[in-house]
């Protein structure tokens, strides 16, 4: 029986499905490995066989276009004509190659696929290659020869990401300057990493790097998968950037985008031999994504498998990345892609609504990732909990290291818009923050890039709204809702933080209060990008009170990266009331307790605990993060005794807890979690 379902018995009805999705993937495997005679790694190796590439002889191009009859190369090196010199030769298997001299193809030559089908023709570039830039005067996209003879070589060898807890920094590199432009990989690398080095996170989650023509998708509409996006610079500044991120010691994971393709036929991978099914379904039904307006993929086709797989591969290896974080999961595993689905209960998992090539895809994506790179990370965003995403193969799971905690960022944008604050109970609070699958790891999170979206709101404006033009400067009168933000904004971080069993995530400047919405340049907004930027000095001004907000961050980082394998100790619920909307739980030796109280404040609050001697080693109220300072973080205190409880080894804390405060509270006398 396999693991999963020896750890969660409520499978069992259900072990049939499973052990048939283990086996399929097996076969699979095995198919691609030729029964074991190659590695999974040894097969994902299409980026160096297909594309363009310079050898001793000169140049090679191949492509994959079984329905074509005919194509050629054309681009600036032959004035963009069809020439017979030019001309591809098929192959066996629907491939066609080209060979060049030396002389004749030239770095940052632009080029494209002259491509003829039955009953038609048209331009094309090509799937596999690996830069792409627009005209600036014209619009119009091409792929560019990229091979430099400064090549760009890595100084860090051999790195190791810190996942003692995983501490993401999502990030989006166009948007990172503080200026109405895209902003580049190198004023990210000189600018953006030295802060998020400084506040303490140990990993980046880059997002929009593969290239796409519209620059207003975040990036989620790919057109080339091996190409880095141009927009924010060359190939060779992407990995000098990833580079300083390892020297940094800050793992660079990429936002990989395998859900779902665009559907644009002269700067994607559409019809690119004329056939509207080559990478994706010949049904329209399940090609055609209803709700993105994209294109859906055919992962039951080996040469899908080899594309992508072999895209995971050309990362890892070319590029340095440290891992992906999958976008589009459910998408992917559910036939109707998640869409109007309650996912009520687990016979929702295990019914004929499933895609069960592409949960063999995921699955053989995460044993090729971890094949390549044994300290790779995979995160999968995945909103319906299907068990097991985050379980290794082996235990009939999917491969993932990591799942996204998709229902927290929910809770509180539900909380906020729909609850009172005296019904901020901390039982709801507790149970969204901390309900898991127990043998798989989380990335907690209270808002992402998605919640910072136009037509969304982030948690700091919902809290805010429309004080924060008028009351976030130190040099005026404050306001009763700046006062209720900025204290409910950090004892939502706070608690969602604190409460993971993996890692934590931050989308860019939203650690600060990053004002506004995220709006990317659109007819529109008359292509504007005053929404498309983060503007740092907000945070950087001692006279606002953004930096409150930042300095907070930074320190609860820093408390989270001072315990080792935080992740990993024992969560303990010590103590919740709904009526007071107190909370309080244990970390080894940290106590954290919440008053989400708006009005009540109580002196002397008891709370039965381990017995010692404890000291406040983080408060929300602490002035120099915006608070009133109403409680003496200097004084230390002792537990009382209770013969009740002695023989436990536990006493009464007598607390003074002001309302809209959380702190965090030291045991000197726990040296482990033995107390549990």
């Amino acid at each position: 029986m396999l693991d999963i379902i020896k750890n969660d018995p409520w499978l069992e009805p259900h072990a049939k499905a499973i052990e048939g999705r283990h086996a399929y993937y097996e076969k699979r495997l095995a198919d691609l490995t030729q029964g074991g005679k190659i590695s999974l790694s040894d097969f994902a190796t299409g980026y160096l066989y297909f594309g363009l590439h310079k050898t001793d002889e000169g140049w090679v191009f191949r492509e994959w276009a079984p329905r074509a009859t005919g194509i050629f190369l054309v681009g600036t090196f032959n004035q963009w004509q069809r020439l017979e010199s030019f001309r591809l030769k098929k192959m066996e298997n629907g491939i066609w190659e080209g060979k060049f001299p030396a002389d004749c193809i030239r770095h940052e030559d632009l080029y494209k696929l002259h491509v003829c089908w039955e009953g038609g023709f048209g331009e094309r570039i090509p799937a596999w290659c690996n830069r792409v830039v627009q005209d600036k005067d014209t619009y119009i996209f091409s792929a560019q020869v990229w091979e430099p003879e400064n090549k760009y070589r890595f100084k860090t060898a051999r790195f190791r990401p810190d996942t003692s807890p995983l501490l993401i920094y999502e990030a989006h590199v166009g948007m990172s300057t503080e200026e109405e432009r895209v902003g580049t990989y190198n004023e990210f690398r000189q600018n953006i990493l030295p802060r998020v080095k400084e506040n303490g996170y140990n990993a980046i989650q880059i997002m929009a790097i593969q290239e796409h023509p519209y620059y207003g998708s975040f990036g989620y509409h790919v057109s080339s998968f091996f190409a880095p996006s141009s927009r924010c610079g060359t190939p060779e500044e992407l990995r000098e950037l990833i580079d300083k991120a390892h020297e940094m010691g800050i793992a660079v994971i990429m936002d990989i985008v395998h859900s779902h393709a665009v559907k644009n036929e002269t700067e994607g991978i559409a019809r690119m031999d004329g056939s509207y099914d080559l990478y994706f379904h010949s049904n329209p039904e399940r090609r055609n994504h209803q709700a993105w307006d994209s294109l859906c993929f055919d992962y039951g086709k080996n040469e899908v498998l080899h594309f992508l797989l072999s895209n995971c591969k050309y990362w890892l290896e070319e590029f340095k990345f440290d891992g992906f974080r999958f976008d589009g999961v459910t998408s992917m595993i559910y036939l109707s892609h998640g869409l109007e689905e309650s996912f009520s209960n687990y016979s929702d998992y295990y019914n004929a609504g499933q895609d069960g090539d592409a949960i063999c895809y995921l699955t053989l994506a995460n044993k090729l990732i971890h094949e390549v790179n044994p300290h790779a990370i995979t995160i999968a965003e995945e909103v319906s909990g299907m068990p097991g995403l985050a379980m290794k193969p082996e235990e009939g799971g999917y491969g993932f290291d990591y799942r996204m905690a998709m229902n927290i960022p929910d809770f509180w944008i539900k909380t906020i818009k729909e609850k009172k604050d005296e019904e901020w109970h901390p039982s709801a609070i507790w149970w969204e923050t901390t309900n898991r699958r127990a043998d798989e790891k989380t990335i907690s999170y209270a808002e992402s890039h998605d919640q910072a979206l136009v037509g969304d709101k982030t948690i700091i404006f919902r809290l805010i709204d429309a004080d924060m033009y008028w009351f976030m400067s130190k040099l005026m009168n404050s306001s009763l809702t700046v006062d209720r933000g900025l204290a409910l904004h950090k004892m939502i971080r706070l608690v969602t933080a604190t409460t993971m069993n993996g890692g934590y995530l931050n989308f860019m400047g939203n650690e600060f209060g990053h004002p506004e919405w995220v709006d990317f340049p659109r007819e529109g907004n008359n292509w504007s990008y005053l929404y498309a930027r983060r503007q740092w000095h907000l945070a950087d001004d001692p006279n606002l009170k953004y930096h409150y907000l930042g300095d907070f961050d930074k320190a609860m980082i820093g408390l989270i990266r001072s315990v080792p394998d935080f992740q990993s100790t024992s969560l303990i619920k010590i103590w919740d009331k709904d009526d007071d909307n107190i909370l309080a739980y244990m970390r080894n030796e940290l106590l954290f307790v919440y008053n989400f109280h708006p009005q009540r404040s109580y002196c002397d609050y008891g709370i039965l605990v381990p017995q010692g001697e404890y000291e406040i080693i983080l408060d929300t109220d602490n002035p120099k993060f915006g608070g009133f300072g109403l409680n003496d973080d200097t004084l230390h205190h002792f537990t009382q005794y209770d013969p009740l409880y002695a023989p436990h080894d536990k006493g009464w804390l007598r607390l003074y807890l002001p309302a809209r405060t959380a702190i965090v509270m030291k045991n000197k006398n726990i040296r482990s979690a033995s107390y549990v």
